[in-house]
């Protein structure tokens, strides 16, 4: 359209009547106007894109968190997630200030302990209440075993923290982690 508008005006002005001259002037005017407007619908459409953009991009973080939260709550039964043995060590050395020794014999006591309660939910042949009171016997056979590894002044100190993870609601060392059951 620009080139047959450019055309139009460069014959217009080789012709030199006075009417190509007003035509001329009529146009340039016009051109002016149409080249503003141009202008205007490109900064609209700009704007409108990036407006689109920005809701685009707001609704899909929107829809990412609320996925991440939905599997967060599926993947812990009563509300909470459980600790996986690297990130219950790590609170364990933190809280308790456990040496190198300590840690390793630690480690391969939670990860054992991770794997048979894996063992235990997949086991189908148990009723809930057996595979509840099998994993009381885990979790205490657990923590005895890592009563033996700690020393005196650790056992009390870790005696104390899990008493005030089970005092708020009474269902163990995870409820009192700052988060409410469900």
């Amino acid at each position: 359209m620009l080139r047959q508008l450019n055309s139009l005006l460069l014959l217009m002005t080789a012709s030199g009547s006075p009417f190509s001259t007003a035509a001329l002037y009529l146009a340039a005017g016009s051109w002016q106007t149409v080249a503003k407007e141009f202008d205007r619908m490109k900064r609209s459409l700009l704007c409108a894109l990036l407006s689109l953009a920005m809701i685009c991009g707001a609704t899909a973080l929107y829809a990412q968190q609320d996925a991440q939260q939905n599997t967060g709550s599926q993947s812990g039964q009563r509300g909470h997630q459980m600790m996986s043995p690297d990130q219950r060590l790590e609170h364990m050395t933190k809280t308790l200030d456990l040496n190198n020794e300590q840690q390793q014999n630690i480690k391969i006591i939670l990860e054992k302990q991770q794997t048979d309660a894996q063992a235990l939910r997949q086991d189908t042949s148990l009723s809930p209440a057996q595979r509840r009171a099998k994993m009381q016997e885990l979790r205490q056979s657990t923590d005895q075993q890592i009563n033996d590894i700690l020393s005196p002044e650790q056992q009390q100190k870790w005696q104390q923290v899990q008493e005030q993870h089970t005092e708020p609601t009474g269902q163990g060392a995870s409820a009192g982690q700052g988060m409410k059951p469900r």
